[in-house]
């Protein structure tokens, strides 16, 4: 019996293996292997070992990307779990209507990135967009904002933009990891005089480690890889101000016909996200 078991589970789990096998190992050893080559996109390629990585370290241009996606991780992440906590805390109760807000706080996560991306590409638009005219309305301009014409005005439309695509996800863990403690640790530190901030940042917010740990990865994650906001926005302008390591790699990799460079990049910026990860479910580790 114990054998059969054994079986039947590695029978369950041989297609999951093979998928992830073929569809991640597999083109991440090959994408290790690029990297150590001069790989044109047409053409011979060429062994040049570690030089790709040390041609990374002074890269400009490269350093200019990584830096602004880092900066893009430091101000949607915390807005995106804040911000899904504070949704998640307004729509935990079955209250009445609470459903409907629950389907239209998550409703942006089923449409596409890129169909979000131009939808608030219109909405920004200078001419015809919603925003400028509510702004316009509401006496809070006098002429138009160009939006995606300056670098300051565009990161915000990026991250508005991605904020509002992820919140829903951020709220959906959030809230499940609100509704799995129980009631009578609540009801008991009302008893003792606690009140509800004091039980939220005392015991909510602990027991809830775990489910923010998830969520900062899975935030931080996502920014590090957009691509759609800068891409469909911006095309990494004005200028290159507005291109993300994602954007770079991509130029770099299928309009400059560098494939080694790009994925030594690729690597570079998979090591960071490993790191990143694993410090932050390291720090958010439930000790009890």
């Amino acid at each position: 019996m114990a054998r059969r078991r054994r079986l039947v589970g590695l029978a369950l789990t041989l297609p999951a293996v093979v998928f992830v096998g073929v569809f991640f190992f597999a083109p991440l050893v090959t994408m290790g292997w690029m990297s150590l080559h001069d790989w044109p996109l047409v053409g011979r390629t060429k062994w040049v070992g570690l030089g790709n990585y040390k041609d990374l370290v002074t890269d400009s241009s490269f350093l200019h990307s990584l830096g602004l996606s880092l900066l893009f991780v430091l101000v949607a992440t915390p807005l995106s779990v804040l911000l899904g906590l504070a949704l998640a805390v307004l729509v935990q109760k079955n209250r009445t209507g609470a459903g409907v807000f629950r389907s239209v706080f998550f409703l942006p996560m089923v449409i596409g990135f890129a169909a979000a991306a131009y939808i608030w590409l219109w909405l920004l638009n200078p001419d015809v967009g919603h925003v400028n005219q509510i702004l316009g309305d509401l006496g809070l301009m006098d002429k138009p904002i160009l939006w995606l014409a300056h670098t300051g005005t565009a990161l915000v439309a990026a991250v508005s933009l991605f904020v509002w695509k992820n919140v829903g996800f951020s709220m959906l863990l959030l809230m499940g990891g609100l509704q799995s403690i129980p009631d009578e640790i609540r009801e008991a530190a009302a008893i003792d005089g606690a009140g509800r901030m004091r039980t939220f940042g005392s015991i909510t917010l602990p027991m809830m480690r775990r489910t923010i740990a998830l969520v900062l990865v899975f935030s931080t994650v996502g920014s590090v890889l957009v691509f759609e906001p800068f891409y469909i926005l911006t095309r990494g302008g004005p200028g290159n101000s507005t291109t993300g390591v994602v954007q770079w790699v991509f130029s770099t990799s299928f309009f400059n016909f560098d494939l080694g460079y790009g994925a030594a990049a690729s690597l570079v910026l998979l090591a960071l996200l490993v790191f990143f990860s694993a410090f932050q479910l390291r720090a958010m580790r439930d000790e009890s």
